[in-house]
Order: structure tokens, then sequence, then C-alpha cells
């Protein structure tokens, strides 16, 4: 069988890779293991911290693929990303991650690259739960929306969800927080993204989908 080891940035993410990519993986032959990034125990960690990890995983295990799954929204200046000051200049987002990407891999040892994959979701993991309406619909009470016009209006105006902004109070997790009354990722997160399930989010959310792709073709 083979296997990918996906660093996570948080324990949303690492629970939605147990409850919505492992079955589907299963069905390929392919097992995901998927611990947190390690230095913060969870949490979006300077770069040097990170490749650190990721070469560590790729020489200890000459098999394996790895692959991480951190958010652009919390990456800034200070964390000293590959390609950070011309990505965040980049108006499209889309080439912005690619060039980023780009610099994570050509800064990993020249012999591992080949069996690394690096992704960053855009703008934050959050953004993948806004790709179905009826989820919400058929999951919450009225009385546990907050302001369901807003969430009604997000999901309208961006028919990609990757593209809801990175402001501080209108990126997704903050939608979400002014939406549903008590708001947590760690719980509402991966029960949500299960819900609309892996088909939907790759519908609505092509980045997501190109790399899910690509995971399915090592």
């Amino acid at each position: 069988m083979k296997r990918i080891i996906i660093i996570c940035e948080g324990q949303t993410e690492q629970e939605f890779c147990n409850d919505v990519l492992q079955p589907h993986f299963n069905r390929l032959e392919i097992y995901l293991e998927n611990p947190v990034v390690k230095k913060t125990q969870g949490g979006i960690v300077n770069w040097e911290a990170l490749k650190f990890q990721v070469e560590t995983l790729l020489k200890k295990d000459k098999t394996a693929i790895v692959t991480i799954l951190i958010d652009y929204y919390g990456i800034h200046k200070h964390h000293k990303y590959p390609n950070w000051e011309e990505a965040k200049n980049i108006n499209d987002k889309n080439d912005a991650m690619q060039l980023m990407e780009a610099g994570m891999l050509n800064d990993i040892t020249s012999d591992l690259q080949n069996r690394f994959i690096p992704y960053i979701q855009l703008h934050e993991f959050e953004g993948l739960l806004f790709s179905d309406l009826k989820v919400f619909d058929d999951n919450f009470e009225n009385k546990e929306f907050l302001n369901y016009d807003y969430l009604v209006a997000t999901i309208r105006d961006f028919s990609n969800p990757e593209m809801i902004n990175d402001g501080s109070e209108t990126a997704p997790s903050k939608r979400l927080s002014n939406i549903i009354r008590g708001y947590s990722k760690v719980i509402y997160g991966s029960l949500i993204a299960e819900e609309i399930g892996l088909l939907k989010i790759r519908e609505r959310c092509p980045r997501f989908n190109e790399w899910i792709t690509k995971l399915e073709n090592v």
C-alpha cells in the first residue's frame, strides 16, 4: 500500500484528513498519515522549521510521499516562506500560490524533491466549508444562526469558495464566527466538510481538487 504523509497545520485539518480524505484514499489503496506541524504542535510555523520536518520525514521513509496542508491566511513576512514577497503582489492568487509552492519545492534538498508535493490552502481551510448551502440548512436550526443572510450572500458572491478573501474580518473563519452561534473550527470544521462530501468540495474548489488529483496519482 502506498503511503502519503500530510503535515497538517492543526487539529481541524488533521480531523478532515481522517474523516474525509482517508476513506477516499482507502479505496485507492493509499494510506494517509497526518501529523500536525511539529514545532508548534498545531499552528503556522516558519518555513525553516516546516522544511526541516518535511525533509526529516522524507529521509526517514524513502518510499513515502510528503505533502502539507496549511493556510495562506496565516503566513506572514516573518515566517520567511520562499517567494512570499513576490506572491503578495500578484493579483491572481492562484498564480501567487503556485509561485510560493514552486519556491518551497525548489528549497527542498534536490534528491528529495520528487517525493514532496507542496500545497497551500487558499485562503483558509474554512473556505471549503462554503461549498454547499444545503448542508447548513440541513444541519443547523434557525436559532443557531447569528446571520443566515450573510451565509447566503457569501456563497452567492463566491462561486469558488477558495476566493473568499483574507481580510481580518472577512476571512472564511471570521465569517463563520459571525454566521454560526458559538462556532468552533475544531468542533465544526471536519463535521461540515464530511456532510458536504469530498466530491462537492472538489467540484467547487479547483485548487483543492488539483491537489487531491496529484495525491491520487502518486
